[in-house]
């Protein structure tokens, strides 16, 4: 792994939940995957989901790592460096 964020990634533990918390707050009951950020935890949908609001959420914050919160799922995901790990 070459990437530092992957390397230096918090373990911030998401809400234990199977709805995006953004996409409920504006009534939208269509997502299809959940992310973690493991920075502070923040859940939001993927990219493949209409608002993608993982993606948002980086792009406001700046967090650098998400993982996937899907259940057989572990995989972590750097935007910054566009790296899995």
């Amino acid at each position: 792994m070459s990437c530092r964020h992957l390397a230096e990634a918090g373990t911030a533990e998401p809400d234990t939940t199977t709805e995006c918390p953004d996409c409920v707050a504006i009534g939208n009951p269509d997502w299809v995957h959940l992310r973690a950020c493991l920075t502070c935890g923040h859940v939001g949908c993927c990219d493949s989901s209409p608002y993608q609001h993982a993606t948002k959420h980086f792009e406001s914050s700046g967090h650098p790592v998400m993982r996937s919160v899907q259940p057989g799922e572990s995989w972590r995901w750097c935007f910054v460096d566009e790296e899995i790990g």
